[in-house]
């Protein structure tokens, strides 16, 4: 489950690879979720406009056990364990500001079947914000690719992108934030438009 880790969790291809049943894996996965080792997040489908896919990502309930768990070799490149334990983090803390919020916010994702993602989706009284993250210094113009896509489908959705620079940024509708201002000021007392 280490390598699902911030990704679409297709049950029948971790079956496939651990070589057991599908009703194993998703027994397994039960046991996680009601241990509260793991979560998962879902498709963010309400007036879509795109054909989306369904799987739900899955993410474990803290970065410091995926990095744990995930097994490292030659093959593996640490940018994308990074990428993942980032994006892991995240997560998290978008959950614990909705939970201290007490406002009736949902966190989702959003991905069409040609590929185009939106890490987070927060849905609910206070809004519709698109949020994704990258571990990258710079932003490319590929990076805003979701977001734009996103925009054009939902106008009213407010859409940042995180990232590991130092500066805010604004490249058309999306606000750029260094992912550590974010967090630090993300706070149960404010909705996200406000950082």
């Amino acid at each position: 489950m280490s390598f699902s880790h911030a990704s679409v969790l297709n049950v029948s291809q971790v079956a496939r690879e651990c070589m057991v049943e599908r009703k194993t894996v998703e027994g397994y996965l039960k046991v996680l979720e009601d241990l509260l080792l793991c979560f998962t997040i879902n498709i963010f489908s309400k007036r879509a406009k795109r054909k989306l896919i369904s799987h739900s990502k899955f993410y474990f309930f803290d970065t410091g056990i995926f990095r744990h768990l995930r097994p490292k070799g030659p093959l593996d490149r640490l940018s994308e364990i990074d990428g993942q334990a980032l994006e892991g983090l995240v997560a998290q803390t978008l959950r614990t500001w909705m939970h201290y919020r007490k406002k009736n916010n949902t966190l989702y994702y959003w991905r069409t079947i040609n590929g185009l993602e939106v890490d987070f989706i927060v849905y609910g009284e206070d809004g519709l914000y698109a949020i994704e993250v990258k571990n990258a210094r710079n932003i490319y113009h590929v990076d805003l690719k979701g977001l734009e896509a996103f925009k054009k489908d939902y106008p009213e959705a407010q859409c940042t992108l995180l990232y590991r620079g130092v500066e805010r940024l604004q490249k058309g509708d999306v606000v750029c934030i260094p992912v550590e201002e974010f967090l630090y000021k993300l706070h149960p007392d404010r909705p996200i438009m406000d950082i």
